[in-house]
């Protein structure tokens, strides 16, 4: 990959003195979707919570648009165009919909582009305009991901770290969320970091993908490449969105073939 926008080099991070992630190195191109497969636990939000710098790695480098962003403050990496969507949405419940976009555009000052970011994002999910005055924690799950997600869009960001967007929701739901992140990413040119169990959908909504294993990149190759791979087909594309049968699988998996 020579336009990596985003690079991580042997980085280490761990809570307490467990290592949740061990000597991960992994790369995004400039307007591409990468997305990181793994099971339960095995530290694909600790990736995403170290590049945002919610978490300080212990060892190795963080780099985005050219920028040791290493262990920096949470909101100067904001501001520099990175903006993570966390898992479970996080929508702030008793403000309206409307200000929590414009919480999104907290570090803006152009209003006449935080103007016309708010439409668009209307237009992707026109929900929230419809219900704009509503309270936030009044929506369903569904609409609280559409909101977390254009939230994330106010900020004008150049790169989106995406933390299980389908956590929750129906089939239905998760196919329109992924059919506007895609959206998103081919008409806006917003590059994305995709955390998902639904491996499915994100193979297929993805342009380059890595299988996180107990904290350590196993493998990578294009989406494309990896949807035809015998590991993944059996262990992620066959457990049917990594329900409990899948998970006792792929416990018994020793090695990658």
């Amino acid at each position: 990959m020579s336009d990596a926008v985003l690079q991580l080099a042997n980085v280490e991070s761990a809570y307490g003195p467990v290592k949740a992630i061990r000597g991960v190195s992994l790369q995004v191109e400039q307007g591409q979707i990468a997305t990181v497969l793994g099971s339960n636990g095995a530290g694909k939000t600790t990736i995403l919570k170290t590049i945002s710098g919610m978490i300080d790695p212990r060892k190795g480098t963080v780099t985005f648009a050219g920028q040791d962003i290493t262990a920096q403050d949470p909101a100067c990496i904001v501001r520099l165009g990175l903006v993570q969507v966390p898992e479970g949405r996080e929508v702030f419940p008793l403000l309206s919909i409307r200000d929590n976009l414009l919480m999104g555009a907290y570090t803006r000052t152009d209003r006449d582009g935080v103007a016309r970011d708010l439409e668009q994002v209307y237009a992707y999910f026109p929900i929230l305009k419809e219900r704009a005055a509503q309270d936030a924690g009044l929506l369903s799950g569904g609409q609280q991901q559409m909101l977390a997600i254009s939230r994330a869009l106010m900020a004008e960001p150049r790169l989106i770290l995406l933390d299980e967007p389908s956590l929750g929701l129906s089939p239905r739901l998760t196919k329109e969320i992924f059919e506007i992140v895609v959206r998103i990413n081919r008409e806006r040119g917003t590059t994305i970091l995709l955390v998902e169990q639904n491996a499915n959908m994100a193979l297929n909504a993805a342009d380059y993908g890595y299988v996180l294993e107990n904290g350590r990149i196993v493998m990578e190759d294009t989406c494309e490449r990896l949807r035809e791979k015998e590991d993944i087909k059996e262990f992620y594309l066959g457990m049917k969105d990594s329900g409990v049968r899948g998970e006792r699988r792929w416990k018994k998996r020793k090695t990658w073939r």
